[in-house]
């Protein structure tokens, strides 16, 4: 467990290590988009085929590096914790698997490697790790470590985990919302607000990134299954 003090320079410290594996993470998809469509060669193309790994891989060195600042606690709460990640899980696929709305087949497809078994496989692996990972642990670690926090008191380290207060609450459930495709606003802020329950009722960030990291593995074999990438 993280120890603080009271020395400015611990509270940069926990700022830094809170906020800059999603900088990093948001870089990476910013590289995507400036790169996408430059023309020439595939990786140019799409980007996001080499873009991605690399991303995982640095977002993993920047957790690694500050770990030592990460309070993740006892997982708690744990049958309402996986309850949540199915419902989550359900929530997002609902459109499609029950309501009839059309595939989302354009997306992230490692199939453009199905020839290539030497590259196919390492796609498929790093994307999961990706998803399952780095993804919910770069998320929680911002929302619910930090953001959920830093709005109830600046210097958010010495508030618990799993404090509530309605500004912060609505202000992080609004702000998941919007970083996702206005398409999943609705299935997004929803999402948002059941992994802030989890914090509350488990006050553990470890239970709010095994709930994210739950939901996105069920999430990533429906896909492998169904053959939705735009899902990723």
């Amino acid at each position: 467990m993280a120890m603080y003090s009271d020395a400015p320079g611990s509270d940069r410290q926990s700022l830094a290590a809170f906020t800059l594996p999603m900088f990093v993470f948001l870089g990476g998809l910013a590289l995507v988009t400036l790169l996408k469509n430059a023309g020439g060669a595939f990786w140019l193309n799409a980007p996001e085929y080499l873009v991605y790994p690399l991303q995982t891989l640095a977002c993993g060195v920047v957790l690694i590096w500050f770990r030592h600042d990460y309070a993740f606690g006892t997982p708690r709460a744990l049958i309402m914790t996986f309850a949540i990640a199915i419902a989550v899980f359900v929530l997002w696929i609902a459109p499609q698997a029950f309501l009839g709305f059309a595939p989302r087949t354009d997306g992230f497809n490692p199939d453009v490697f199905a020839a290539q078994p030497q590259l196919y496989w390492p796609t498929v692996v790093m994307r999961f790790l990706r998803l399952v990972v780095v993804v919910p642990i770069v998320e929680e670690v911002f929302w619910r470590g930090f953001l959920l926090r830093y709005l109830i008191n600046e210097r958010f380290a010495r508030v618990p985990i799993g404090t509530f207060s309605w500004f912060s609450f609505l202000a992080v459930t609004v702000g998941f919302m919007l970083v996702h495709s206005t398409a999943d606003w609705p299935a997004a802020a929803i999402t948002g607000a059941l992994y802030n329950l989890v914090a509350y009722k488990a006050k553990s960030l470890t239970s709010c990134i095994l709930a994210h990291a739950a939901t996105n593995l069920l999430l990533g074999l429906w896909i492998m299954q169904t053959r939705q990438w735009g899902f990723w």
